[in-house]
């Protein structure tokens, strides 16, 4: 791509985060101009927006240098990542996967010495975000996502109880699957390269990521708890239990997507298989996600073909920082960027000390919660999450206010254990 292309990428995807920030504004605009609502609507989409503008891109790549440089470009974007994650919400947002998750941690809250509200509150934001390093980011964020949204949203609370807990989510969503090196986005770039394994994983930045998640979801369960310990018992909607076996079925198809999910033939054909089973026991299942997953994935993608042309301006950037300016720099980057893109440039660049190595990945996931597109499975939490807030929109700063507590924990572990 020539140097026009990439000053026209470096504007659109300028104007896509601008657009993230505007949501809002779309959607008062589809108020006030009723003859366009649907379009106004679209736009007002946060999941929409990426895609968007990486539709914007490609047709002005195919104006100025052809239909067949477009295409070339567009098929060598990497999609493994929306793929897996479009799937991954389908299958762990089922209602058996939900129904084993939920007893689990309602059995796991009554060991604890707090109201049973609060310390389903409490597991939400610390033992799910930490499966991630198992289950990968993206199915974690998933399960606790739908957890908070029947423990918390979908509830009268007020409007810092949620905002916080969105906080607290994403950050530690971020941060929690640095246990092992193939769950979270960030380090998966780099594993691999920098032959970081699941003892390099858990030494260096697993403990310290656990006990910063710990402290997070401890912090809000106490600022909350009064609020939470108000609220009345959630309805309990009068439902067919899933039966063991089909159960077994689904948490064998949420394992075999997690094992390939570097293989979209094999965890696509999976994903098809669990809409066909679906659909041939329709008395188990609630609405499938599809339409999430797909918003989530269009988001994804964008951002994918969008990030591809910004590398001539971030790789000199980080080159020309050193191991202790890389950490902050990290975390302001991944707001504005995607911490998997960090990580990724990072790799590609020969002699890093270890010090550089280990600063740009933690200051890359701890970064990870401040907006929604800086990790992967943020956009899966926002889709899940966002119409129970006011006009059915998250705003971009009460996310960023709401993060910074909680990233400024993650920094102190990363920075000082």
């Amino acid at each position: 791509m020539n140097e026009t292309i990439q000053w026209i990428a470096a504007l659109i995807f300028g104007l896509a985060i601008v657009h993230t920030f505007s949501t809002r504004f779309f959607e008062r605009l589809a108020h006030e101009r009723p003859q366009h609502a649907g379009m106004w609507h679209l736009l007002g989409e946060v999941e929409v927006v990426f895609g968007f503008w990486a539709m914007v891109l490609v047709i002005i790549i195919a104006a100025l240098q052809g239909t067949r440089v477009a295409t070339e470009y567009v098929d060598s974007r990497d999609y493994t990542e929306p793929m897996f994650v479009f799937a991954i919400m389908v299958i762990a947002g089922s209602r058996a996967v939900l129904q084993v998750v939920r007893a689990a941690v309602a059995r796991a809250a009554k060991l604890l010495p707090t109201s049973d509200a609060v310390g389903l509150y409490f597991l939400s934001l610390s033992v799910l975000p930490l499966t991630g390093s198992l289950i990968t980011e993206p199915a974690a964020m998933t399960l606790a996502a739908l957890m908070l949204r029947e423990q918390v949203y979908r509830r009268a609370v007020s409007a810092r109880l949620k905002y916080g807990t969105l906080g607290v989510l994403f950050v530690n969503i971020s941060i929690g699957g640095t246990l092992t090196p193939f769950a979270a986005p960030p380090v998966l770039m780099v594993a691999d390269t920098w032959n970081w394994d699941a003892w390099h994983m858990l030494s260096n930045f697993g403990w310290k990521a656990a006990l910063a998640v710990g402290v997070n979801a401890a912090a809000a369960a106490f600022l909350f708890r009064r609020e939470l310990a108000g609220l009345p018992p959630p309805r309990k909607r009068e439902r067919e239990p899933v039966p063991p076996g089909i159960v077994f079925i689904h948490l064998l198809l949420l394992a075999g997507v997690v094992a390939f999910a570097h293989h979209p033939p094999v965890f696509l054909a999976l994903l098809l298989f669990f809409l066909g089973f679906a659909a041939a026991y329709p008395q188990f299942q609630d609405r499938v996600m599809l339409r999430e997953g797909l918003l989530v994935a269009f988001f994804l993608a964008g951002l994918v073909v969008l990030g591809g042309q910004q590398q001539w301006w971030l790789d000199p950037l980080l080159r020309g920082m050193d191991a202790d300016l890389v950490f902050p720099g990290a975390i302001v980057l991944t707001a504005f960027t995607d911490n998997a893109a960090l990580t990724y440039l990072a790799s590609l660049v020969q002699g890093l000390s270890d010090e550089f190595k280990y600063s740009i990945v933690a200051g890359a996931v701890t970064g990870g919660g401040l907006t929604v597109i800086a990790n992967a499975p943020n956009p899966a939490g926002f889709s899940i999450l966002r119409r129970h807030f006011d006009d059915e929109a998250v705003h971009p700063l009460g996310l960023l206010a709401a993060a910074l507590a909680p990233t400024l924990t993650a920094m102190l572990a990363f920075r000082l254990l």
